[in-house]
């Protein structure tokens, strides 16, 4: 587990380039924090850090996105906000966090929890400021 406290939206997404070094392809990440804690600022560092040139948007209202990143890895970007079971996307949603040149990360994942591989990265987000938010990366097993 690694915990991180984070000034600054700018530090926010250099601490998703740092996450990004780490990730080869195959990983499934969920993102779990409020409104407005920085769950899409994070994830904008991370399509960075991947080489994405995408620009990075919340998909709260279409639901998903797919950023090309570097070496034929896609980033598969989920909002399940509105939604209380993955629904018509379920199987895109299976396929994409097993398959080894995705990466997907997922916003709101609390209502889809079970179609989750047993191994994932789980990011928690928690303000402890106005402007700091603590992240928390912890790998599920």
């Amino acid at each position: 587990m690694q915990e991180k406290v984070i000034h600054s939206e700018a530090a926010m997404k250099e601490f998703g380039e740092e996450i990004a070094k780490k990730l080869e392809g195959g990983e499934c990440l969920e993102f779990i924090g409020d409104v407005g804690a920085g769950k899409t600022t994070l994830i904008k560092g991370i399509a960075k850090g991947l080489g994405s040139k995408d620009e990075v948007q919340s998909p709260s209202f279409t639901i998903n996105r797919v950023y090309k990143a570097k070496d034929k890895i896609d980033i598969y970007h989920y909002d399940f906000y509105r939604l209380h079971d993955a629904g018509i996307i379920q199987h895109e949603l299976e396929e994409s966090v097993h398959d080894p040149n995705k990466i997907t990360l997922i916003e709101w994942g609390e209502s889809i929890r079970e179609i989750l591989p047993k191994e994932h990265i789980t990011i928690k987000i928690e303000p402890t400021s106005e402007e700091s938010r603590k992240v928390t990366v912890d790998k599920a097993k």
